[in-house]
């Protein structure tokens, strides 16, 4: 049986397109409904998390979970992906065997930013890696004439940045962490700076001007902000506009 977003604690976005802001990291899980598959993007930061995702995902769905597009490799976006049995995984080229290396790190980098070692180390220990890797674009047919394109527009935030596209009226654009709403973008050690500015010119070519775009944390925004946030990227980088 269905529910209704507004009854969900989910976000409808566009009809079949919504999206879950989840608590203490403000993370962003999105969710596109098709005739025939269901695709999450992003997982939660813990298998407990996964789990109440997977649970509220079927309830507005009304199946299960067919694929699982992961945006980029930190924990606060993969740790839960391990609960999403039989799903199909996407992710960036090289996603994969970031997820397979850096093991360690993500477990030192989830309970540096305050998830409880216990949880962390169960996350990691079940960690699912991507079975599909896009190099550039890759369209899913979700059925009813759903597509959803998911592209790999990095680097940026980090050198596996993936965005997904959903059509429809609005076009919605799940951004990852590529923008960000509730603070400052962050860059880590792992990000690429340099390209970051021209990863958004990718996102604003996706979505053009009039679509929803979904932060990876914090409120759906409009084309002016991701061109805004574009341009102060540039300018701390030093690259042209």
């Amino acid at each position: 049986m269905t529910v209704a977003w507004e009854e969900s604690g989910w976000e409808r976005l566009a009809p079949g397109v919504g999206r879950c802001r989840l608590p203490v990291w403000d993370c962003t899980v999105g969710l596109v409904v098709g005739a025939d598959a269901v695709l999450l993007v992003d997982a939660g930061s813990s298998l407990r998390e996964g789990a109440r995702l997977r649970a509220g995902a079927q309830s507005l769905a009304g199946r299960r979970v067919t694929h699982l597009a992961l945006t980029h490799p930190h924990f606060d976006h993969v740790l839960g992906a391990a609960v999403f049995a039989g799903a199909e995984v996407f992710g960036a080229v090289g996603l994969d065997t970031v997820l397979a290396r850096g093991r360690e790190e993500l477990l030192r980098d989830a309970v540096r930013h305050g998830l409880d070692r216990r949880a962390a180390e169960e996350a990691v220990d079940a960690l699912v890696r991507p079975r599909h890797t896009v190099s550039g674009e890759w369209t899913l047919d979700l059925g009813g004439g759903r597509p959803a394109l998911l592209a790999n527009v990095g680097p940026g935030h980090t050198a596996h940045d993936l965005a997904v596209l959903v059509t429809g009226d609005p076009k919605v654009v799940f951004c990852g962490d590529l923008v960000e709403e509730s603070g400052e973008p962050q860059a880590g050690p792992d990000s690429v700076p340099s390209h970051w500015p021209s990863a958004l010119d990718r996102l604003l070519a996706l979505g053009g001007e009039d679509a929803v775009y979904v932060p990876g944390h914090g409120a759906a925004v409009d084309a002016a902000f991701v061109r805004t946030q574009r341009d102060a990227l540039a300018a701390r980088s030093g690259v042209s506009c």
